[in-house]
């Protein structure tokens, strides 16, 4: 699976492709440089169950720590795995 990620007009997207074809994606929106929000994740029917979704917060977290960047989950599933798992909080907006 490869994962891209593109901003542009204040919006950002990490994109799943699986041999050449998308499989998910995850956008959040970019109040500034410090901070993002993450709003939708949407996996395609035939790649469900197969670890898109938590590929494609570990890319965005890794871009957030990278940049050091706090991330709002407002998507449930990004939420849901925030409190899930504690070894990506570090990048999590309190």
């Amino acid at each position: 699976m490869d994962v891209e990620i593109k901003e542009q007009n204040g919006k950002g997207f990490a994109i799943a492709h699986i041999e050449g074809k998308k499989a998910g994606m995850m956008s959040y929106n970019i109040p500034n440089d410090k901070f993002i929000i993450i709003d939708h994740t949407e996996v395609k029917e035939e790649h469900k169950g197969q670890g898109v979704g938590k590929e494609l917060l570990n890319n965005i977290v890794e871009m957030a720590r990278t940049n050091s960047i706090k991330i709002f989950p407002l998507c449930p599933f990004a939420s849901a795995m925030f409190r899930k798992n504690s070894e990506i909080r570090d990048v999590l907006k309190s």
